[in-house]
C-alpha cells in the first residue's frame, strides 16, 4: 500500500513531491515550514512560533495518513540560525516529551523563503493493534 498525502501546494506536481508518503506502517513527512492557511509564513522572526505551527501541520498530516504524533520515531530540525536550537528544542520537548523520537538539529545556509527560520522533517511508524506472534 502506498498513500500520498498532499499539502495542496501547486509545486507538488511540478517538483514531484508529496507532503507525506505512507508505505505500510512507515510514514515520511517532507520538510515542513510554518505556512498559515492564508499561504503566508507564520511567526516571522520567531523560530519557536514557527516550530509550533510546523508541528500542527505535521500532526494534521499524520492524522490524514492514519497516524498521530505519538507514532513519530524521528525528527530532523533544520535551523537558519543555530542559536534558535533552545527555543525550537523547547517546543519539540512540549510536543514529544513522552514520545522521545530520535532527532537532530542542523544549521542550513537558507531556505526557499527568507522568512522561514526552521523546517522540520518527520518519520513515523504505526504499530499494528494486532499482537505479534510469539511463535518462532
Amino acid at each position: 500500500m502506498r498513500k500520498l498525502i498532499s499539502s495542496g501546494s501547486k509545486f507538488e506536481p511540478v517538483l514531484g513531491f508529496s507532503r507525506a508518503v505512507r508505505v505500510g506502517s512507515h510514514i515520511t513527512v517532507s520538510g515542513t515550514a510554518a505556512i498559515g492557511t492564508d499561504g503566508k509564513t507564520v511567526g516571522v522572526a520567531n523560530a519557536a512560533v514557527q516550530a509550533r505551527r510546523i508541528f500542527e501541520i505535521v500532526g494534521e498530516t499524520l492524522e490524514e495518513a492514519g497516524s498521530s504524533l505519538k507514532d513519530v520515531v524521528r525528527t530532523r530540525i533544520m535551523l537558519r540560525h543555530i542559536e534558535d536550537w533552545k527555543d525550537v528544542g523547547k517546543v519539540h520537548g512540549e510536543v514529544f516529551g513522552d514520545i522521545r523520537p530520535a532527532t537532530c538539529f542542523v544549521q542550513v545556509s537558507r531556505f526557499i523563503d527568507p522568512d522561514w527560520l526552521v523546517e522540520i522533517e518527520v518519520d513515523a511508524y504505526v504499530v499494528s493493534d494486532t499482537p505479534m506472534s510469539t511463535e518462532s
